[in-house]
């Protein structure tokens, strides 16, 4: 039979694919009906009869018996005399049904055919790759390093399946070999083509939120809520936690006695430093909670324009601030307010952007970033430690202690 070299392989397909009989039968019927189109322009009056399980296949063309002389269309019409060499009883009218060899196709269909039959199987796979995964989005997935580029790491899990984890959703201390193990959230799916392209992240703020429920029972259970997670990965997180339980402590809870819930979290994200706050719907505490572990003194909300005035003493302000200005950048983040510190007894202090005259606004910007708004918040600190924390060269930052010190202390 010419046909079992092409059909031999439909068992393989169906056995390393894992594709059901009835999916692997219909993408069997369109890769046939595809061919007979452009073999006979029509495939309206063929049956396709396909038994994959033992390599069976069978092509039956339909037409009806007209008059010598009277065929006008050769795909659905035959002669009497044509019929009548298939059967010597046919008479005008009657339905002829013929079957059909592969080898009538051709041997360039026959082999376009097997490359299509081939194609949609891939095709077919990556469909489901591509549900797959697209449901697990936000899920915790472990695959091993595989190939180290520059911009990304290429991963594959038990099933082969390739996951890009990119530079950029990497922890900045994040280091792999070939052959690692790497945890992260499956950040996005995407169908690029036929293939399906599945990003990993490690520096997601779902990431941290997955590892709590991973870690902390009371959190998998839903005994505590995790009403908020910002981060700046490797460095600083923030997490809002709540109960509706009152005889459970929340933080308590998460952090564990001297840290030892926590720890292996933090030692997962690269040690990064981790606050977990008491969440409430009081903004003026949630606010103070953000700021930890600084002290404040008092608050100011503007609802309208979301923006906190908090004043606190001299000795607090560094604490409020952070390194890099960290603390406040993500306490902003978690509140959704914009937190402007204010020194105690500072009334004299200026606006930064009351120099906006005299210095650009993206040097404003970088200084506002660092927590650092006002006059006397810059003159306070030593050109190095601006360094630290602002993007700005030390020449730069010179030139703006020179314009404050003229402008606001003379």
């Amino acid at each position: 039979m010419e046909n079992v070299a092409l059909i031999e392989s439909f068992s393989e397909f169906k056995d390393d694919k894992l594709i059901d009989r009835v999916t692997l039968m219909a993408i069997l019927e369109d890769v046939f009906r595809s061919a007979l189109k452009k073999k006979f322009g029509d495939d309206d009056n063929f049956d396709i009869i396909v038994n994959p399980d033992k390599g069976d296949l069978e092509i039956w063309r339909n037409r009806i018996v007209v008059a010598d002389g009277e065929v006008e269309e050769p795909n659905q019409e035959i002669s009497l005399s044509e019929a009548r060499k298939i059967e010597p009883d046919f008479e005008v009218g009657e339905d002829v049904s013929e079957e059909v060899k592969l080898v009538d196709l051709g041997r360039r269909a026959i082999l376009a055919l097997r490359q299509n039959l081939i194609s949609k199987i891939h095709e077919h796979d990556n469909t489901i790759i591509y549900k797959q995964f697209k449901d697990l989005v936000g899920e915790i997935y472990t695959a091993e390093v595989h190939h180290i580029r520059h911009r990304a790491v290429i991963l594959l899990d038990d099933e082969g399946n390739e996951i890009v984890l990119p530079k950029d959703r990497q922890i900045p201390s994040d280091f792999f070999r070939k052959g690692d193990n790497v945890r992260g959230v499956i950040d996005t799916v995407e169908l690029k083509g036929a293939k399906p392209t599945i990003i990993m992240s490690r520096s997601s703020p779902v990431f941290l939120e997955k590892l709590f429920e991973q870690e902390i029972p009371e959190v998998f259970d839903g005994l505590i809520t995790i009403k908020n997670v910002v981060r700046i990965p490797g460095e600083k997180a923030k997490v809002a936690v709540d109960s509706y339980d009152d005889r459970i402590d929340p933080v308590g809870a998460c952090v564990g006695m001297k840290g030892s819930r926590i720890h292996g979290i933090v030692r997962e994200l690269g040690n990064e430093n981790i606050d977990v706050i008491n969440y409430t719907n009081n903004l003026q505490l949630y606010i103070t909670r953000a700021l930890s572990p600084a002290r404040v003194t008092s608050i100011k909300i503007d609802e309208e324009t979301k923006r906190a005035e908090v004043i606190l003493k001299p000795e607090e302000v560094s604490k409020a601030i952070g390194r890099g200005g960290h603390n406040i950048r993500l306490a902003g983040q978690l509140t959704g307010y914009e937190i402007d510190v204010f020194r105690e007894g500072a009334e004299e202090d200026v606006e930064l952007r009351e120099f906006s005259d005299e210095i650009e606004g993206w040097i404003i910007d970088e200084f506002s970033k660092a927590g650092l708004d006002t006059a006397k918040s810059i003159l306070e600190q030593d050109i190095a430690d601006l360094v630290k924390r602002t993007d700005l060269e030390e020449e730069t930052i010179s030139d703006v202690i020179r314009i404050l010190k003229e402008e606001f202390e003379e």
